[in-house]
């Protein structure tokens, strides 16, 4: 008998297998795997008997919890496209991703739905459903859409590998969000990639900061706690409530960005915490530095470790390192990027020739040699076929060979070394095309970032290519201040690596802007601009 490729299957499993077993712990409430599942078939039956049914694309918009857990495996069991984006990407970009998505039905909270009405957001919605007590607006709460299925059997439909599961649109740190069509393939073969890669075992305990992740862990038997914080923040995230779920409900596994790992690393640090139920911790989203790598280790046991995972919301995950290896290595500070480690088994990847044009067929001849840079591509089931509605995007980051496999074109630029590992140097978009050669952001941050006082860097070109004018942002370190000593210093790091010599302008910047999902990809086009009217001697 074969396995469904629906992810829902693995709950129903579970509520078998492990019935008591806890699915998701809050610090409002508990729900076992039983509960789970009885809860899901209920408000999925609910929701079909409201006029949502298979193939509808329903907009998600609550916050992370057991609710959001039910309505995303309620929606999963019935085959419908859960439209989920990041309400921190702004309301001008919410309701631009909803007029693409163009979903048929909208569940959110009260507030979604005020803005809902209020700012014009999919007016072309025909059911409506609420997640809290007040209503305004007409269509049923969630606890009036589960009445209608009481006493009532679920059946689950099959489920096609190629049929769409949701609509995942990407943060738009570097552009406008583009919404990333997840087939229920997809979704199995990510959270199967993330289980045997690092040995996630059944009866585990994750700790769930980026919500998504959260829907994996059915299908890898691990129990969700979802911490009390600001999941659209996590740079700002207050360390003690990461600490507190994780010492109470002795957390064994938990995903954290950068931002928050370096958060809760020099508080964990500075009050002696130590977390020796966590057997690892995964850090995605941007690269993690050495100095947020040690300080984080710091507050595990000796047989833990950190592991930094690369990919993309269209190919998760592609690469991983573990912290030990990174620290072991070097190599950043010297500029030759960051480490992320061997593609992941079962994960295919090339660097190919930079190009800003779209690719229509592969060839083998489009790739460097080992120790060039190129644009990483990646394929693999954990692969994205295309982006929804958007052809040109399609256009810019796939690639098709002969026999139909889609190569994903990640953006970003870095190199194979002769050990099969993967060097990443940044995005594409952002290299710095000078009259005397390409400068990539994150070797050359790399050399710069080893200042003591240097909390971070970045590259941006000013003028256009192949003219541009290479200028260093830097922000410092807590108390470092911004002394003409301290410019010179970091200059001079700069003037003994050949690739860096040119660099003559440094900025210091008081807080760089980030990305909204992990507050942690620096927005380097925004500094451009900055950084121009700086160099030109217009006002900041």
């Amino acid at each position: 008998m074969s396995i469904s490729p629906n992810i829902a299957h693995h709950l129903s499993v579970l509520a078998t297998e492990r019935p008591t077993q806890s699915a998701v712990i809050t610090t409002e409430r508990q729900m076992n795997f039983r509960q789970l599942e009885d809860e899901s078939n209920c408000c999925a039956l609910g929701l079909s008997r409201v006029g949502i049914k298979r193939g509808a694309r329903v907009a998600l918009m609550v916050r992370p919890g057991i609710a959001f857990v039910i309505l995303s495996f309620a929606l999963i069991k019935l085959n419908a496209t859960a439209v989920l984006i990041d309400p921190g990407i702004g309301r001008r970009m919410v309701k631009k991703c909803l007029e693409e998505a163009e979903p048929k039905a909208f569940i959110g909270i009260p507030l979604a739905h005020a803005a809902r009405i209020v700012l014009g957001w999919a007016p072309k919605v025909r059911i409506c459903v609420t997640v809290g007590r007040v209503r305004l607006w007409g269509g049923p709460s969630m606890e009036q859409v589960m009445s209608l299925a009481e006493q009532d059997e679920f059946e689950p439909e099959s489920s096609n590998a190629d049929e769409p599961a949701a609509l995942v649109f990407t943060s738009g740190s570097t552009g406008t969000p583009k919404g990333v069509l997840y087939t229920h393939g997809m979704f199995s073969a990510q959270a199967g990639l993330l289980r045997d890669h690092f040995g996630i075992e059944p009866g585990e305990i994750n700790l769930a900061t980026f919500p998504l992740f959260a829907l994996f862990d059915p299908f890898m038997r691990v129990t969700t706690v979802f911490p009390e914080m600001d999941f659209s923040r996590p740079g700002t995230v207050d360390p003690r409530e990461i600490i507190d779920p994780i010492q109470k409900h002795k957390v064994t596994h938990m995903f954290g960005s950068p931002a928050l790992l370096d958060r809760v690393g020099r508080y964990g640090k500075s009050h002696g915490t130590e977390l020796p139920t966590i057997k690892r911790v995964l850090s995605a989203g941007a690269p993690v530095s050495s100095r947020v790598l040690e300080r984080f280790s710091h507050l595990l046991g000796p047989e833990a470790d950190i592991h930094t995972p690369y990919g993309a919301t269209e190919a998760l995950p592609v690469c991983s390192i573990s912290a030990r290896e990174v620290l072991e290595m070097g190599g950043t500070a010297e500029g030759r990027g960051v480490c992320v480690g061997p593609p992941i088994s079962g994960v295919q990847l090339a660097a190919i020739e930079i190009t800003d044009d779209p690719i229509f067929s592969w060839s083998e001849d489009l790739q460097v040699a080992t120790g060039n840079i190129g644009e990483l591509v990646v394929w693999g089931p954990n692969v994205s076929r295309g982006y929804w509605g958007r052809p040109e995007a399609d256009h810019a980051a796939k690639i098709q060979d002969a026999r139909g496999t889609v190569r994903h074109r990640m953006g970003d630029v870095g190199y194979l070394d002769p050990e099969g590992r993967v060097w990443f140097c940044g995005r594409k978009s952002q290299r710095v095309i000078t009259s005397s050669g390409t400068l990539f952001t994150v070797p050359c941050e790399g050399i710069f970032n080893a200042h003591p006082q240097v909390y971070r860097s970045a590259l941006v070109g000013v003028g256009k290519a192949p003219e541009q004018r290479p200028v260093l942002c830097v922000e410092v370190e807590a108390g470092a201040g911004h002394s003409q000593a301290l410019k010179n210093a970091i200059l001079r790091l700069g003037a003994a690596h050949s690739q860096t010599r040119d660099i003559k302008h440094l900025l210091f910047h008081p807080s760089f802007p980030v990305d909204v999902r992990h507050n942690a990809k620096i927005g380097r086009e925004h500094l451009g601009r900055w950084a121009g009217k700086r160099v030109s001697g217009k006002p900041w």
